[in-house]
């Protein structure tokens, strides 16, 4: 099982939802709205004084959990909906779960997803 993080700019996230729906079997997500930070453009993404806006900027986090097969479409129908080709497209994480519960059923595991 995978949890999947992205962080989107927020007008790519109608797109996002869309092309996910399109999918043939969807496992849910949750959607909540961030801040971020860009990284630093001098050496080593460091902060130098001639950035425009040092402040923070807003983003979409989306977390949604799967089954290790349902992985690389997931990844990919969102990479492709959220692209633009500029800067601050925003990131796609991976990571490996332990276990998931649905409380309402008490399934675990793929099973839950």
């Amino acid at each position: 099982m995978k949890q999947i993080t992205a962080i989107l700019q927020p007008h790519r996230l109608e797109r996002v939802e869309e092309a996910l729906h399109r999918l043939p079997h969807l496992p849910g997500f949750t959607v909540f709205k961030a801040q971020g930070h860009p990284r630093g453009h001098g050496a080593g993404h460091a902060y130098v004084a001639d950035e425009l806006v040092p402040d923070s900027h807003a983003r979409v986090v989306l977390v949604m959990y799967c089954a290790d097969d349902q992985l690389a479409s997931l990844v990919q129908t969102i990479e492709e909906a959220a692209h633009t080709g500029q800067a601050g497209d925003g990131v796609i994480a991976v990571t490996e779960l332990v276990d998931i519960v649905r409380i309402r059923t008490g399934q675990r595991g793929d099973a839950a997803v």
